[in-house]
């Protein structure tokens, strides 16, 4: 079901337009696509130059990983053809949320969930994998969450030199990790992306805090895409936003399926960055 309305829009602001998709996903992965489709064509309508997707955009369910996952393994099929596909077809540079590749693993029986960046000509720019995975017990209706029996983590930070400045690429789980969002800085992010698919109710708890707390001790943009809404086995909390290097909210979307756009400005970042230099007064490294 689309909500062809549901956007929050802030461009009022200086800098380059950029924007999250909020997607609540499901089992059909063509479903899923034409949802993705649909969102990465609005926001581009608004003048952005970069959109994030969310974790998993396209394919929800463990049932599917290996399948589409063995797919991905060729740069020119399946998955990251797509993702090539709408970046050209949009204009826009795009920064593919998840999805499951093979390519790399040492268990054939797994995925790694892998994040590609594409530049506007549809050109695949870098690759992602996931570093942390979600082995948690939650009070929800699922309940247990091992991420690790169907998912290999990756083990290398990525920081993509693109059109609205350098951007740092985490997923989900990692957002609980402070220390992978100052080495980002280390290596030159200045916004940092998180595409997620968080729980209620882990959503409920920690979502605002964690992403303006990255904002804030990185001094840097934080664009989090979320799913949020109820899946076919599980519901997960949305409120996808972009977040500016003070740690200000500047837009937000709740819930359904959905954009948030608003402006990066890299000249306010560098002013926050010189009244305080945090960066340079790090005596722990």
């Amino acid at each position: 079901m689309s909500f062809p309305l549901n956007e929050a829009i802030q461009l009022s602001g200086k800098g380059a337009a950029v924007a999250v998709v909020q997607l609540v996903s499901k089992l059909n992965v063509e479903a899923n696509l034409a949802e993705a489709a649909l969102q990465i064509k609005r926001a581009s309508q608004h003048g952005v130059k970069l959109i994030m997707l969310p974790e998993s955009f396209a394919v929800f369910g463990d049932p599917q990983m290996v399948t589409y996952g063995a797919q991905a393994v060729q740069p020119h099929q399946g998955l990251r053809l797509w993702l090539s596909q709408q970046a050209k077809a949009n204009k826009v540079w795009l920064i593919g949320g998840t999805i499951p590749c093979q390519e790399g693993v040492t268990d054939i029986n797994k995925v790694r969930a892998s994040c590609f960046v594409y530049d506007d000509l549809g050109t695949e720019i870098a690759r992602y994998d996931k570093i942390h995975m979600f082995d948690v017990d939650v009070d929800d209706s699922h309940g247990s969450y091992r991420e690790s029996d169907t998912f290999e983590a990756g083990d290398e930070l990525v920081v993509v030199d693109t059109p609205v400045g350098k951007v740092g690429l985490t997923i989900c789980y990692d957002l609980r990790f402070a220390e992978i969002h100052a080495k980002l800085v280390d290596l030159g992010a200045q916004i940092i992306v998180n595409g997620a698919a968080f729980t209620q109710t882990t959503g409920q708890a920690h979502w605002h805090t964690l992403l303006r707390a990255r904002a804030i001790e990185t001094q840097c943009y934080v664009m989090a895409a979320s799913h949020g809404g109820q899946h076919d086995h599980r519901q997960t909390f949305g409120h996808s936003m972009i977040i500016d290097p003070w740690g200000e909210i500047l837009v937000e979307l709740e819930t359904g399926p959905g954009i948030a756009v608003a402006q990066v400005d890299l000249e306010h970042l560098q002013s926050i960055r010189k009244a305080f230099p945090v960066q340079s007064q790090r005596r722990l490294n």
